[in-house]
């Protein structure tokens, strides 16, 4: 039953990396994530060519650590499908997240209710790879109907937990993208 656990653990943390990369309108470094720069030849993350913080609740700040990385950085952030205007001084670049319309927002919400069903999906099926290999065992004698029972209970136990988990970072999303 480790094994079960081990890999649900998984999941929710996967579910954590997806909830990070959604914008809610709050300045959140992890938008940058998954944004790739050309930077001399290469495709690199930006987060390994400057330094991206969040200045305050709506900007972000990328500092490039070469000069020649910022148009690089702009360029890709331009081409991105993030909707971000960068604003470049010459040695930092801001990204202002303007706030999202209620009609986004509603928007949002149902794409990370999607999101955390898939997710629900997930758990779920290895509850179902879990409770099948135990009956293999049943019906291999290897143990008695009984454990079977128990260990079953077990893993839907497990299974409500962690349910209950990704309910719980879905409330605490939709909290942040109603947050005005």
């Amino acid at each position: 039953m480790n094994p079960t656990e081990d890999l649900m653990k998984k999941v929710i943390s996967s579910l954590g990396q997806e909830f990070s990369t959604i914008r809610t309108g709050r300045a959140n470094v992890a938008l940058l994530d998954s944004l790739k720069v050309d930077y001399y030849g290469s495709m690199v993350p930006v987060n390994q060519v400057a330094n991206v913080s969040a200045a305050d609740a709506r900007t972000i700040e990328v500092k490039p650590w070469d000069k020649a990385g910022m148009q690089a950085i702009e360029q890709a952030i331009l081409k991105s499908d993030l909707g971000l205007n960068p604003a470049n001084d010459g040695k930092v670049m801001r990204l202002t997240l303007p706030a999202p319309t209620m009609e986004r927002r509603k928007d949002l919400i149902k794409t990370v209710h999607k999101v955390a069903e898939d997710f629900r999906v997930q758990i779920r099926n290895l509850r179902r790879d879990a409770v099948e290999e135990q009956k293999k065992l049943e019906k291999d004698k290897k143990i008695s109907q009984d454990d079977l029972r128990r260990v079953e209970q077990e893993i839907q136990k497990l299974t409500d937990t962690y349910i209950k988990n990704i309910d719980s970072l879905l409330a605490a999303k939709e909290k942040e993208i109603l947050e005005v």
